[in-house]
Parts: structure tokens; C-alpha cells; sequence
């Protein structure tokens, strides 16, 4: 989703490919699924984020998944 990351791609792809090879594992249709990483990204965002740039941190993920969902 990021044009610039401090990640390689293979960092990023092998760690997605594990999520969703755990989603399949469990056969999760496609709301769970959805469901499931939305919380993850709530988790993360109120454990590991300043509260005063919760709001903006969730702001630009959404803006970018916006923009990645409209590309293809």
C-alpha cells in the first residue's frame, strides 16, 4: 500500500501470505476475514500509537486503502 516503505517487498509479502494462509487455514469466508484484520488494525493502532495521532495514524490507513482498492 505504501509507495515508499523501509520494508523490502519479500518482508511484506511473506507476512501477508502468512495472514492469509492462516485466514484459509481456518476456511474464514471473506467478512470474518475482514472483520478480523479490522480489529488487528484497531488493536495495534490503540496499543502501539500516541493517542493524540491515533486519529490521523487511521485517517491516512484509510485514505491509502482507498487508493489501493480504486487502482485495481
Amino acid at each position: 500500500m505504501a509507495l515508499v516503505s523501509k520494508y523490502s517487498n519479500e518482508q511484506v509479502e511473506d507476512l501477508v501470505n502468512a495472514i492469509i494462509d492462516q485466514l484459509d487455514q481456518k476456511q474464514a469466508p471473506l467478512d470474518l476475514s475482514i472483520m478480523v484484520l479490522g480489529n488487528t488494525i484497531s488493536h495495534l493502532i490503540n496499543s502501539r500509537v500516541a493517542p493524540e495521532q491515533r486519529a490521523m495514524l487511521a485517517k491516512q490507513f484509510a485514505d491509502v486503502l482507498q487508493q489501493s482498492i480504486a487502482e485495481n
